[in-house]
């Protein structure tokens, strides 16, 4: 699969697969998107899985939204690769379990519970990126 890259002024509304259209992927402030089309099909699955809604908090990321939002110099997001979102009324443990069935070897999956240890999340999320090798992290 490849890396695409999306215009929002053309390509806002287009149906990436079932369930995504491009604006979900988008960094506020710019036209440009950049995508992993693998991430969507991963994405996609999770989607058929647990049967509920999919909300993506944060998909492509140009580097200075990036450096704002507080991410990694090297993430995922500013190559397309990458999407922090949640399933709706399931728990983050849940979701990354079957991340793990998806992604058994490579590929990033980091957890980001709404626990007691971060009482000021809105919502937990999980992270998912395509990258080659395997990484795993719970922050």
């Amino acid at each position: 699969m490849a890396i695409k890259e999306y215009s929002m002024s053309r390509d806002s509304t287009r149906q990436l697969s079932p369930s995504f259209r491009v604006r979900e992927f988008a960094c506020k402030g710019s036209d440009v998107v950049l995508l992993d089309e693998e991430l969507v099909v991963l994405l996609q699955c999770i989607r058929e899985h647990f049967g509920k809604p999919v909300h993506i908090t944060s998909g492509y990321r140009t580097a200075a939204h990036n450096a704002a939002v507080g991410g990694s110099k090297s993430s995922q997001h500013l190559l397309g690769r990458a999407a922090d979102f949640y399933v709706e009324g399931v728990d983050v443990a849940t979701v990354a379990a079957y991340a793990e069935t998806l992604l058994p070897s490579r590929g990033g999956i980091g957890r980001y519970p709404k626990d007691a240890n971060h009482p000021t999340r809105k919502t937990g999320w999980v992270h998912i990126d395509t990258r080659a090798n395997k990484s795993r992290w719970s922050m």
